[in-house]
C-alpha cells in the first residue's frame, strides 16, 4: 500500500521508510486504526516532538494482536479496537505501566491498572443507502433491523453486510455484546443469515460496498469511520440506534519489551493529555475521552445527545471472559447454527 511521509514522521500501512530527520529517536506503533482518520493526531505529535521519528503500521485487529505477541523486536506502542484481545495481551504481562500524571488522572472507567488506556469513545452504528428508504422505512433500532430482514427478505437478499466474527476481533466482540443486551439477538442473526448477509473484516469494506451499491444496509459499523465517510457520500445515512448504542474504545499500551520505551511513553502521554485529546475532539471523529476537553467530537457531547441509551463497553476484567476459548467456540457454534435456521 502507498506510504504517507512527512518530515520527521513515517506513516504507512506495511513497508517502512528510512526517516530523514537527523538522529531521531525511533518509535514503532502497531495499530488497528485507519491512518486517514488518525493522521491529525500523528501530525500534531510530530510538531510537538520533532526529535521522534514515528513509524505507524496500519493493520487489521488480527494482525496487530499477532504481532504484539510474536514480533521481535516488539513494537513500542500497541493500539487496537479489539478490546478483549488488548485486555488479554495486558493480562499476559505484555504491557508496562505508565506512571505519568496523564495516566494517573485518566478516567478510571477508561483504563486498567495504569497499563492500558481507552482513548476514544466511538458509537456503533447502522448505515443505509437512501435507496433503501424508497422501498421501506429505514431502521432506527436493532428491532427495526430484525423486522426489515423478516418482512423484506427477498428485497434485501445479498444487500446486507456486517462484520465477520471470525475475521475481525472487534466484530466478534460487538456480537457478543449485542447478545448481552438484546434478548432477540439470535433471531436477528437468523434473519441476517436468511438474507444471505455478506461478512466483511472491516468497516471500510462495508462502507465501500454501501457506496458502490451492492449493499443497502450495514449493521454494527464503527461510527467514527462511518461519520467521516458519510460527509463525502451523501447517499449514505448513519443511524445511531435509538434503543441502545454500543460504544467501543480504542485501547493503547506501551509494550513490555518496547525497544524505545521513553519515546513510547512520550507518545502515550501526548495521546492522553489535553493537547492530544483536543485534536481527537476537533479534527477527528474518534470522540475524545478527557472530560475537560471540548469540541464537536467528545464523549460528553455524545452522552448529552444520546443519554442513557449509550452502552460503553467497560475496560475491566470482564473483557477477559469474551476472549475465553471455550466461550468463543460455543458462541461461534451458536452463530453457525442460527444463520442456517431460516434458509430454504
Amino acid at each position: 500500500m502507498t506510504p504517507y511521509l512527512r518530515a520527521g514522521i513515517i506513516l504507512l500501512y506495511l513497508l517502512p521508510i528510512v526517516a530523514t530527520a537527523q538522529n531521531p529517536t525511533p518509535l514503532i506503533i502497531e495499530a488497528a486504526l485507519d491512518l486517514k482518520i488518525f493522521t491529525p493526531l500523528l501530525e500534531a505529535f510530530e510538531q510537538a516532538h520533532p526529535d521522534i521519528a514515528l513509524t505507524y503500521y496500519d493493520r487489521s485487529t488480527l494482525e496487530v494482536n499477532q504481532r504484539a505477541q510474536n514480533t521481535d523486536p516488539a513494537p513500542d506502542v500497541v493500539i487496537s479496537s479489539a478490546m478483549p484481545w488488548q485486555m488479554a495481551l495486558v493480562n499476559q504481562g505484555l504491557a508496562q505501566p505508565l506512571g505519568s500524571d496523564a495516566a494517573r488522572n485518566w478516567p478510571a472507567w477508561a483504563k486498567w491498572r495504569n497499563e492500558v488506556f481507552g482513548f476514544t469513545f466511538e458509537p456503533i452504528v447502522t448505515v443505509y443507502r437512501l435507496e433503501l428508504a424508497r422501498h421501506m422505512m429505514p431502521p432506527t433500532t436493532h428491532a427495526d433491523v430484525h423486522k426489515l430482514l423478516s418482512t423484506h427478505q427477498d428485497l434485501l437478499r445479498g444487500r446486507v453486510t456486517t462484520y465477520s466474527p471470525t475475521g475481525s476481533g472487534i466484530g466478534l466482540m460487538l456480537f457478543q455484546q449485542d447478545a448481552r443486551y438484546s434478548p432477540r439477538f439470535w433471531d436477528l442473526v437468523a434473519a441476517m443469515g436468511a438474507a444471505d448477509m455478506s461478512l466483511e473484516n472491516n468497516t471500510q469494506a462495508m462502507l465501500d460496498g454501501l457506496t458502490d451499491g451492492p449493499y443497502w444496509l450495514g449493521y454494527n459499523l464503527l461510527g467514527s469511520y462511518a461519520l467521516q465517510w458519510a460527509r463525502s457520500h451523501p447517499e449514505l445515512i448513519v443511524q445511531i440506534p435509538q434503543d441502545y448504542a454500543l460504544v467501543m474504545m480504542r485501547m493503547a499500551f506501551v509494550h513490555r519489551n518496547a525497544p524505545h520505551a521513553e519515546a513510547a511513553k512520550t507518545f502515550m502521554n501526548f495521546l492522553l493529555g489535553a493537547e492530544g485529546q483536543r485534536v481527537l475532539a476537533g479534527d477527528t471523529p474518534l470522540f475524545s475521552v478527557l472530560p475537560e476537553v471540548t469540541g464537536p467530537y467528545t464523549a460528553q457531547r455524545l452522552r448529552d445527545q444520546i443519554g442513557e441509551r449509550l452502552y460503553p463497553i467497560p475496560i475491566n476484567a470482564s473483557l477477559l471472559a469474551f476472549d475465553d476459548p471455550l466461550r468463543r467456540r460455543l458462541f461461534m457454534q451458536r452463530w453457525a447454527r442460527e444463520i442456517e435456521i431460516l434458509k430454504p
